[in-house]
């Protein structure tokens, strides 16, 4: 009996002293396949970034590999009696490991996504895609890496003895746990200062949750949150990669027509407004001019809206766009053309993205009225644009830019009465019986008859003084609001991706260009590549400076759109709209928003997509001049 105990404590013993070393080396060859990670990504700039990327890349391997042998290999010592049968399935554990392993640094190098059921069904799917096309030949080298494993487990259960001699575990332990731990110290520092060469490297490992401890540092007075939040927001997300913005230098073919630009984004504007009843002017401009009927808006939020309609540039840039600071091409070249540029907001530009980055290189305009105090409203950003207009010179080319924002606040009371009734600036709102959601919509709608009537004004000073025939009108919304229309309790803006609160008008006026009816999917991307190619006469191609294309290419035949935030992918199609979230996992809904039966997105389609959505990174920034 006590023999045959000693002898299973000795089995054991050794068994668990073999797991240690097996998974050290184990730990060596994982790290040795993560150098695809960070040959794949940013390399950072800077002596703590690069610090922090030595310590994460051994500290997280060394977690990793080790936490699998914690939960696999040691209980497994004890249970599997025979020392070959568990050296076995040792070694059976590390080659399926490293295989996963193989393939997410394949995935990531691809599409930028670590393993995910979405990466799974673009590598088993039967469509031919780049991805499912070569990954297959991955698989060659696992009977190789199961002979290494076989012959690893070998020599360090023969050298067990002298291995276990050199006393060396404890300090390579200490090392691993160390770099572990000094990675987690430094991202907790660099997350409550924002520094982004540490957090941009959040996402390049596998299972990689670095701590931020923000709220361990607010209670011992360590970070004041309200002001941490302020700086994020005036920073905007600091894990993102390094973006090649264009990605080449454009090149043109002359000064360009020398046309005026005027673009009004109207916060909140849903297309299904645009009509006689409610926005009048808008719907009577609209059949004068180019309707793009079945447009969508690059996001559906305020920012990233704003941002897919300036630059042309899918959401998920957005960050890395706003992080360096980089103003977009068309402003850029409008500059350089000696354009005379007038900038209004009914919100005073309150975004953060606008003074951090659309116009970072551009003097906003200050209030022209007798009151310069006064708070900004649309009101007074249109009188402010009216006396600007007044100043401008026949001959000399201007851009103007005009935020109206009163879609969006839609609160009645102050600057306009309610035209569409009961509403909540009607007496009915304190009647008993009266629907809330009518009261909204109808408040809603009242806002956007206000706006229609300042857009009237707008077109009428553009007659009055003679530009108009001389002037390209872009009028747009950076997304739209829902009431509910998909009975999801889905509300406002920034809560799904329904046509509520994606689809946006986009109408233009275009000296020269017939009216007509666009019925075919656009997007917001469009506006950049065809102002550039149509009215600046860029020679470089679109896709070196824009996700979009001209609304004037007649051979444009797009069977999906970009759409999405910073968290989701969204691509929507004629009949279906698929959402892809930051994790790889996905829905696809139809028209009406509503979940398909086992829809299951086209993946040849979302490998476009993939790929479209990384184009813009690159190792290094590139420098541009125009």
């Amino acid at each position: 009996m006590v023999a045959s105990g000693n002898t299973y404590k000795e089995k054991v013993s050794q068994l668990i002293s073999w797991g240690h070393w097996f998974s050290f080396f184990n730990i060596i060859a994982a790290m040795l396949l993560g150098t695809r990670y960070i040959t794949h990504s940013d390399w950072p700039a800077t002596l703590i970034g690069q610090l922090y990327l030595l310590l994460s890349w051994v500290g997280h391997f060394g977690f990793l590999v080790f936490g699998i042998y914690i939960l696999i290999i040691f209980p497994a010592s004890f249970l599997i009696p025979s020392q070959r049968l568990m050296r076995l399935f040792g070694v059976l554990v590390a080659t399926v490991g490293l295989t996963a392993l193989l393939l997410d640094t394949y995935a990531y190098q691809s599409v930028d996504l670590h393993l995910s059921p979405l990466v799974w069904d673009l590598l088993l799917s039967g469509d031919k895609t780049e991805l499912n096309a070569r990954w297959q030949y991955l698989f060659v080298v696992v009977p190789v890496i199961f002979l290494l494993e076989l012959m690893c487990s070998e020599w360090v259960w023969r050298k067990l003895r002298k291995l276990t001699r050199k006393h060396v575990g404890g300090p390579i332990a200490f090392v691993f746990g160390v770099c572990f731990l000094g990675s987690h110290l430094i991202y907790i520092w660099a997350d409550a200062n924002l520094y982004r060469p540490v957090t941009m490297q959040r996402s390049n490992f596998p299972f990689s949750y670095p701590m931020t401890a923000k709220t361990f540092m607010e209670k011992h007075g360590l970070l004041d949150r309200q002001e941490y939040a302020k700086r994020r927001a005036e920073q905007g997300v600091q894990n993102s990669e390094l973006v090649r913005y264009p990605i080449q230098k454009l090149s043109f073919n002359d000064q360009g027509t020398g046309q005026n630009l005027m673009i009004i984004m109207v916060d909140s504007l849903r297309s299904d407004m645009v009509t006689q009843t409610v926005m009048p002017n808008l719907s009577t401009f609209a059949d004068q001019n180019l309707d793009f009927t079945d447009n969508y808006s690059s996001s559906n939020s305020d920012s990233t809206g704003v941002f897919g309609l300036l630059y042309g540039l899918p959401s998920g840039y957005a960050n890395s766009i706003r992080a360096e600071k980089k103003s977009p091409i068309l402003l850029n070249t409008l500059q350089n053309r000696g354009y005379h540029f007038g900038l209004f907001s009914g919100e005073n530009f309150e975004l953060p993205i606008y003074r951090e980055a659309i116009f970072a290189n551009t003097k906003l305009a200050t209030t022209d009225s007798e009151h310069p105090d006064q708070v900004p409203s649309d009101a007074h950003a249109l009188k402010d644009w009216q006396h600007w207009l007044a100043q401008q010179k026949i001959g000399q080319p201007w851009f103007s830019f005009l935020e109206l924002t009163s879609v969006q606040q839609f609160k009645e009371g102050e600057h306009y009465k309610p035209r569409f009734t009961p509403s909540l600036g009607s007496n009915a709102i304190n009647e008993k019986g009266v629907d809330s959601t009518l009261l909204l919509k109808n408040s809603y709608r009242n806002a956007a008859f206000h706006i229609d009537e300042m857009l009237g004004r707008i077109f009428a000073d553009l007659e009055a003084k003679g530009v108009l025939d001389n002037t390209i009108v872009v009028i747009a919304s950076n997304h739209g609001t829902e009431f509910n229309e998909t009975g999801n309790n889905t509300w406002g803006s920034g809560s799904n991706y329904s046509k509520y609160q994606i689809k946006v008008p986009l109408i233009i006026h275009w000296p020269d260009h017939a009216a007509q009816d666009v019925t075919r999917l656009t997007s917001n991307l469009d506006v950049v590549p065809t102002l550039m190619e149509s009215l600046l006469n860029v020679a470089t191609a679109p896709s070196n400076y824009s996700s979009g294309v001209s609304l004037f290419n007649q051979n444009d035949n797009r069977r999906w759109i970009l759409s999405g935030n910073d968290d989701d992918i969204v691509v929507v199609q004629k009949k279906q709209t698929t959402v892809v979230d930051k994790y790889g996992n996905y829905n696809v809904y139809d028209n009406n928003y509503q979940l398909k039966d086992e829809g299951k997105p086209k993946l040849s389609t979302l490998m476009q997509v993939m790929n479209e959505l990384k184009r813009f990174y690159a190792p290094k920034p590139y420098e541009n001049n125009n």
